[in-house]
């Protein structure tokens, strides 16, 4: 018989990228809630102190790291710092991700394709590739990697976005394969629309856009990033222990109905 309990993630560690803001705070704050200790990186070390000093409100103890993830040596850092602060890291949230401007397919030059795919893509793999390897030392771990519905449904002159979380499904896939036998699970969240910075300043960008979205999302409302931390708290529990490999899509039926 299963109870709640199976949902706590009492005594664990979680390192959550993109934590300053948006579902990367959320998730954070919902992750200290449900008893983790939380390690939370970006770039901006102003805005992760105000969520570590929440984190630290609900008695758990938190970690900042400032770093690029757009950079070989920033990822490193932030593996090996994270294990040397807490011993371990049990759960990873690749959360962060960035599409600085939008651009057609003709319009899309090589600097825009590159700090997209060194973000989304480049630093994802190979922040899960230092933390995995330090969770099979460990006896096992999971992460979860950040998506969006934009890779199955690419948005209109959003294209290197929508390749780069394309990937990222696929990279979630080799990932499960490959570290299930030292007991790693790997899942992907792929949010719908989220009011995020990201999408938000989108919006602001194109007139109507936000109009557009609603007709196509059954549930009428563009979700918060409250919306997300369920689901995520399911995959990074024992609750999901026999499940890996899959893409969880939270959109409030966009894509499907």
């Amino acid at each position: 018989m299963s109870d709640l309990k199976q949902f706590s993630l009492e005594n664990k560690v979680t390192l959550i990228t993109g934590a300053s803001r948006g579902i990367g705070r959320a998730t954070a704050l919902a992750f200290a809630k449900a008893g983790s200790d939380i390690i939370l990186t970006s770039r901006k070390v102003e805005d992760l102190e105000k969520v570590a000093s929440e984190i630290r409100g609900e008695g758990r103890r938190a970690l900042v790291i400032s770093a690029h993830l757009g950079k070989m040596e920033d990822v490193r850092k932030v593996a090996d710092t994270a294990k040397a602060a807490f011993g371990k890291v049990d759960i990873l949230i690749n959360n962060a991700g960035t599409s600085p401007v939008f651009a057609s397919f003709l319009e899309t030059d090589e600097k825009l394709w590159d700090t997209i795919m060194s973000l989304n893509l480049r630093g994802l793999f190979f922040l899960s590739q230092a933390v995995a390897k330090h969770m099979k030392e460990q006896g096992g771990g999971c992460i979860i990697n950040v998506a969006s519905t934009d890779g199955f449904l690419p948005e209109k002159d959003n294209g290197v976005y929508a390749i780069s979380k394309a990937g990222v499904v696929m990279a979630t896939r080799v990932m499960a394969r490959e570290l299930a036998p030292y007991n790693i699970r790997v899942n992907t969240l792929a949010p719908g629309f989220v009011h995020t910075k990201l999408l938000d300043s989108g919006l602001a960008e194109r007139p109507g856009l936000e109009e557009q979205a609603l007709l196509r999302i059954p549930m009428a409302r563009i979700g918060d990033p409250e919306d997300m931390v369920g689901t995520l708290v399911y995959l990074a529990s024992d609750a999901s222990r026999y499940v890996t490999g899959h893409t969880v899509i939270v959109d409030g039926g966009m894509l499907y109905t």
